[in-house]
């Protein structure tokens, strides 16, 4: 068994700085998390008083500190480390057990984590701009050179290339959507023909090679347009079907269902703006996989959840946040005793 590693080693190897301070708030000394912080080697900061070298812009914590007995922990404070740029760190204090007045400082740099996209929030929700500028610059070559490519093209093939420019549109659109997906107001409703909406994605999983399941259409043909946002249902819809193509593709006789319907004698509400909205269109995806894990049912709607083998558990946080923006709402069922999954939307109705 290999000797347990000592104290200082411990401390050494830790990503977030840590301070040693005596009772008179004196440093006795910093692991490298720490010199590489304050941007000062250990050898400069140990002797020299905190103050000295930070300057914390809520007052309650210096008080705190000269307490030299607190427990506490504070996020996002204003930090300023001599004439270096203010930045915004999670403070931790906490006593030295056993030694009266010495504490230890753990400091964490959020704004550089945020930076490198290392945060406690969904990656979906704060969806970084230069990631977004990576993937906007391929998709305006997409589009150029589909367009260049229809002009070659029988006008019975340039349905393919629009597609594709649709698509690319589509795709840009969502990765906007997706910058600010956690604070942005709704993306503007309109009336939509769900029907067209569904075929619409279906063209697009059909264009993409992904058609080796049944699709199967029950649609109503009398339901009214409903209201929505036309590029989020087709996301939406996109995400509903592929999940159930992955589903059921292992199955003997693998099919997947789409069905509207007006459900006449159910009422559902969402509350918005103090007022209730019926939601009486109904879209319902099926499929006859094995369906999602139990201990997952739940939760399928939270981020990062996903039964996949290499899943994100990005899609339907997405897919539940696209609905609810329309005053939707997307709900999962699993009927064992039929061998089926269903996940319905239920939409309000255009005036």
């Amino acid at each position: 068994m290999n000797d347990l590693p000592e104290p200082q080693q411990q401390l050494s190897s830790l990503s977030i700085a840590v301070l040693l301070l005596a009772p008179d708030l004196s440093i006795r000394s910093a692991n490298p998390a720490a010199e590489q912080l304050l941007g000062i080697g250990a050898r400069r900061l140990v002797g020299k008083k905190l103050g000295e070298v930070a300057r914390f812009g809520e007052s309650r914590f210096d008080e705190w500190l000269a307490r030299g007995d607190a427990q506490l922990s504070a996020h996002s404070v204003p930090t300023r480390f001599a004439d270096l740029p203010e930045r915004r760190l999670d403070l931790m204090l906490s006593p030295v057990s056993g030694s009266p007045g010495w504490q230890m400082l753990a400091m964490h740099d959020i704004g550089a984590m945020e930076a490198l996209g290392d945060s406690d929030q969904p990656p979906p929700l704060r969806a970084p701009a230069i990631l977004a500028h990576e993937i906007k610059n391929p998709l305006s070559a997409i589009r150029g050179a589909a367009q260049l490519l229809g002009r070659k093209l029988s006008d019975a093939d340039k349905s393919l290339t629009g597609l594709i420019a649709d698509e690319v549109d589509r795709i840009a659109k969502l990765v906007d959507r997706m910058q600010s997906l956690g604070r942005e107001q709704p993306e503007p409703v309109g009336p939509c023909n769900l029907h067209e909406v569904i075929r619409r994605a279906c063209s697009v999983i059909e264009a993409a090679g992904e058609n080796d399941v049944d699709l199967v259409e029950e649609f109503d043909p009398s339901l009214p347009q409903v209201l929505g946002n036309e590029d989020g249902l087709v996301q939406v819809l996109i995400n509903l079907i592929s999940n159930a193509r992955d589903a059921c593709r292992n199955v003997e006789n693998p099919r997947i269902v789409i069905r509207t319907r007006f459900v006449s004698g159910l009422v559902l509400t969402a509350i918005r703006l103090g007022r209730p909205v019926k939601l009486p269109i109904e879209v319902r995806v099926s499929d006859n996989g094995p369906g999602i894990d139990r201990a997952l049912r739940d939760h399928v709607f939270e981020p990062f959840v996903s039964s996949k083998k290499n899943g994100q558990g990005l899609g339907l946080a997405l897919v539940n946040k696209l609905v609810r923006d329309m005053n939707g709402r997307i709900s999962h069922e699993r009927d064992d005793t039929e061998g089926w999954t269903h996940f319905k939307i239920h939409l309000p109705v255009a005036r």
